[in-house]
């Protein structure tokens, strides 16, 4: 019964974190204007220091879990690719290089010859 109880106490605080979330973000866009004399150092430092407290409240929410949840399994999975030797890496661009060329000429080729057949049709 304290699992459910849990479970409706962080979806309520997870839509308080988000109007919290909301506010931050107005307040940055706001404030951008309000003080839009002011040196745009000061006005950066104040757009970080409020989007670095917007992303720790945003990080607090189930979502905000869930998606740090995603980045850490995303970099394991990076760790686990088997990357390209140097020389691999440039023999597959050889190959694409070469084919690419090839392709060009087929279709320039292709396009002189149908260019003089509908030319010489039209004449």
């Amino acid at each position: 019964m304290s699992g459910k109880t849990d479970v409706e106490n962080v979806s309520r605080l997870d839509g308080l974190k988000w109007l919290v979330v909301t506010l931050l973000v107005l307040a940055g866009a706001g404030g951008n204007v309000y003080f839009g004399g002011e040196s745009v150092l000061y006005r950066t430092i104040g757009l970080v220091v409020l989007a670095v407290a917007a992303i720790a409240v945003a990080m607090q929410t189930g979502k905000g879990q869930s998606f740090w949840g995603l980045l850490r399994d995303a970099k394991a999975e990076v760790r686990k690719v088997v990357w390209p030797t140097r020389q691999e890496t440039v023999q597959t661009t050889v190959i694409v290089v070469i084919v690419v060329l090839l392709m060009s000429l087929v279709l320039w080729g292709l396009d002189s010859l149908l260019g003089w057949i509908v030319s010489s049709l039209i004449r």
